[in-house]
């Protein structure tokens, strides 16, 4: 009998961080399962090739099978499909190109995978803060990644740290939306079709990576427009399963809206859970427009970089 996951496809798309170097080496480190490899597959969504050089460099000094895509452009659907489309493993995985992973990372995504037979196996996010971050943010951690359960079922998933197995029915043929590619919520898309098509999806709590939070998303503004964001994408899920349902569920997000902005003032007051209602608020403020229909704002692939990018050298 083939036992589960005996190659596996790593992919991680990348836009100018040259912290994709610590990301890889990370990738190279991990203490695999007993008959399980790996490959590394790099899509690269800028204008131009302009990682190739320094995964050329990684490849050579990390022995490790990497394969490096250019796709552009500044579309991360684009990035991600280009993924899949060069996938030839039993498994996937996306991680981000900002991420390192911990030392038993994807053995524990594994594990969880033969254990469970799911479809998809979801890892936690660590945000590490540096000594100026805020320390409502630090106390919160507001940075952290975990699914969400709803009924008990995990019904959408995240790219940032997953493995998902490349023959199950649900997942072949599909695809990360375009038209999300540069708004944001095409991974919450692509898994919340994975689900509806009857893919079951696990959580691996062990499987760690972690991830920075730069000077610019250590703030509450940041927050608020991601929170925002992903209220849309939900509310835009909703609206495209059930049109009807709309007049339904916008009563349902209002409601919740306002819940949760009372929430902020509630007794006893304290900062961390004044933002964390607050937040709660702007999620389903985004789910009303989402269910009205509203366009998302394109937050990624603009023609000029945010200051806080930083580019290849």
């Amino acid at each position: 009998m083939k036992r589960i996951g005996s190659r596996i496809d790593i992919c991680i798309c990348t836009f100018r961080r040259p912290g994709l170097a610590a990301t890889l080496k990370s990738v190279a480190a991990q203490r695999l399962p007993r008959g399980v490899s790996i490959r590394v597959i790099v899509s690269d969504n800028d204008d131009l090739p302009s990682a190739k050089a320094l995964v050329e460099e990684c490849a050579g000094w990390l022995d490790l099978p990497i394969q490096y895509l250019h796709s552009p452009a500044r579309n991360i659907s684009i990035a991600r499909n280009a993924c899949l489309d060069a996938v030839s493993g039993d498994y996937f995985a996306f991680i981000d190109d900002d991420e390192t992973a911990t030392g038993n990372w994807l053995s524990a995504l594994v594990a969880k995978a033969r254990q469970s037979g799911a479809d998809v196996v979801l890892g936690p996010v660590r945000a590490r803060y540096d000594e100026h971050a805020p320390d409502w943010l630090k106390a919160g951690n507001f940075h952290e990644t975990r699914p969400v359960w709803v009924k008990g079922e995990i019904r959408t998933g995240y790219s940032c740290n997953v493995l998902v197995k490349v023959g199950a029915a649900s997942v072949i043929g599909r695809r990360f939306d375009l038209a999300r590619g540069k708004s944001g919520g095409e991974d919450t898309e692509f898994f919340d079709a994975v689900f509806a098509a009857g893919g079951r999806i696990e959580f691996a709590p062990e499987a760690w990576v972690e991830e920075p939070v730069p000077e610019n998303r250590a703030c509450f503004k940041w927050l608020a427009r991601r929170r925002f964001r992903s209220g849309q994408t939900h509310g835009g899920l909703l609206r495209r399963k059930s049109a009807s349902g709309v007049a339904k569920q916008l009563p349902i997000a209002f409601a919740k809206f306002v819940y949760s902005l009372g929430s902020v003032f509630a007794p006893p007051f304290h900062e961390v859970s004044a933002k964390r209602a607050l937040l709660r608020a702007v999620l389903h403020a985004g789910a009303m427009t989402g269910l009205l229909g509203w366009r998302q704002p394109q937050i990624y692939g603009g023609p000029d970089l945010p200051s806080s990018e930083t580019r290849y050298r």
